[in-house]
C-alpha cells in the first residue's frame, strides 16, 4: 500500500546566502518534506520501526539548516542527499527550502529551490 509522508512548514533561522549581510543576519527560511512509500507494514502493525520517522526527518533538515550555505540549491541538495541515505525505504520525494524576503532590486516575498528524488536527468 502506497502512501505519502509530509512534513511542512519546518521554520529555521538561519544565515544562507551569498552576501555577507546574508551571513551576519538570520532569515527565516521554511522547509517542506513529502515522500512516498510501502506503508503495508506501518498501516498493518501500527510500529514506528515500519514507518519514515518524520521526526528523524526534521533532524536530519535542523542539521543541515544549521551550517550556513551560499545557496539554496546546495543546501537543499545536502538535505536531500542524507535524507535518501537515512532513508532507502523512500520510492520518492520531495524537498522544498524557502528564503522569506531574498535581496533583490524589487519586492519578493520568498524565493525557493525545490529537488526531487529520485533525480532525473
Amino acid at each position: 500500500m502506497k502512501g505519502k509522508v509530509e512534513l511542512t512548514g519546518m521554520e529555521f533561522h538561519a544565515k544562507h546566502g551569498c552576501l555577507e549581510i546574508e551571513q551576519l543576519v538570520e532569515n527565516l527560511f521554511i522547509v517542506d518534506f513529502s515522500g512516498v512509500y510501502d506503508m503495508g507494514a506501518a498501516v498493518a502493525g501500527d510500529d514506528l520501526r515500519h514507518a519514515v520517522n518524520y521526526a528523524a526527518i526534521y533532524d536530519i533538515v535542523a542539521e543541515e539548516m544549521g551550517r550556513s550555505r551560499n545557496l539554496l540549491e546546495h543546501l537543499c541538495a545536502s538535505i536531500v542527499g542524507r535524507i535518501a541515505e537515512e532513508f532507502p525505504q523512500l520510492d520518492s520525494f520531495s524537498v522544498k527550502v524557502s528564503k522569506q524576503r531574498p535581496p533583490v532590486d524589487g519586492i519578493a516575498a520568498w524565493s525557493s529551490v525545490s529537488i526531487d528524488w529520485p533525480y532525473e536527468q
